[in-house]
């Protein structure tokens, strides 16, 4: 995919795929902004069983005036990964060419569809600046910059660095980012056996194997609220864990993780992380049992097992 595509004669499909659970405020207006922009056909939204009136509220959608929205209602908690498949499946198949990718609690700025679309058909797999919706200069999600270790948390770095608007080989998916049908057909689609936490950062580092162009467009912005500071310090600083008091957050980051290493960096980047994590726990944060449970989660990657997360839920 490295050759130039011309854009598509006439106008582009452009079906939006949001996953939510538990958080219908925030999922209302995102809605309302979706249904505003100019462009989005429909507005698929994959709904992880929850228990707020999300359901009700989606099914009271359909039929009314705007942009459909067509809502696809589990009967279990899929995590992230098991949404987003459903969500781009089910944008594939009512014939998209691009789908617009994002979780309930990004609002993307009203141009920001059309700033992504001014690189239609040169990239496949791109997606907007995320920044703190309070602090419009700050990104949520630090980027580290291509081919350096430098990570930058500012627009003005950001900006800085980019080239003919773009920082490219960089996204953070799926906040926003789109996606082309050719992508997806050429790939597949995101792996529901993740649940949550590395599903993204798989299918971006898969369609970067298969050659897909990616970038992070900085003048497209999608809003999102503060996530805080990212990872635990550790070895005085020099580097940081990403350490939760969550276990089912835990456990999937850690047996995802070794798997993503494994498959894409290789064996020797999969045991650094093994051997960061079991210094994170035995000296940063002591603690016995948290190390325990990384080593389950080490164990079920190796194996292939990906039922392990379901003790932890409700």
């Amino acid at each position: 995919m490295t050759d130039a595509h011309p854009a598509a004669p006439g106008p582009r499909r452009i079906v939006a795929a949001v996953v939510t659970f538990n958080r219908l405020t925030l999922l209302q207006g995102l809605v309302a902004r979706l249904r505003e922009i100019d462009g989005v056909a429909e507005i698929v939204v994959v709904d992880n069983a929850s228990s707020d009136g999300t359901g009700a509220w989606l099914r009271g959608l359909e039929g009314t005036p705007g942009t459909p929205v067509v809502p696809r209602l589990l009967d279990e908690n899929r995590g992230g990964a098991g949404g987003f498949r459903e969500g781009l499946d089910v944008a594939v198949e009512r014939g998209a060419d691009l789908v617009w990718l994002m979780d309930d609690d990004g609002m993307p700025d009203p141009d920001c569809l059309e700033v992504l679309l001014a690189h239609d058909g040169e990239l496949d797999f791109w997606g907007p600046a995320v920044v703190d919706e309070e602090r419009g200069d700050r990104l949520v999600f630090p980027i580290r910059l291509p081919g350096t270790s430098t990570v930058v948390h500012d627009m003005a770095a950001v900006r800085a660095a980019a080239t003919d608007g773009l920082i490219r080989d960089v996204v953070i998916p799926f906040n926003g980012v789109l996606v082309t049908r050719e992508l997806v057909q050429k790939i597949g689609s995101v792996r529901a056996e993740l649940f949550i936490w590395g599903d993204d950062h798989e299918y971006r580092l898969r369609a970067e194997r298969a050659g897909a162009r990616i970038a992070t467009v900085v003048d497209a912005v999608v809003r999102h609220p503060s996530v805080g500071a990212l990872g635990t310090p550790m070895l005085g600083g020099r580097m940081t864990y990403n350490h939760s008091p969550s276990d089912l957050k835990h456990y999937c980051m850690a047996r995802n993780n070794l798997l993503n290493l494994r498959e894409y960096r290789g064996t020797p980047h999969a045991l650094a992380f093994v051997a960061k994590t079991v210094w994170f726990y035995l000296f940063t944060h002591r603690d016995p049992a948290r190390l325990r449970l990384s080593f389950s989660a080490f164990a079920a990657a190796l194996r292939g097992d990906f039922t392990g997360h379901r003790r932890f839920l409700a």
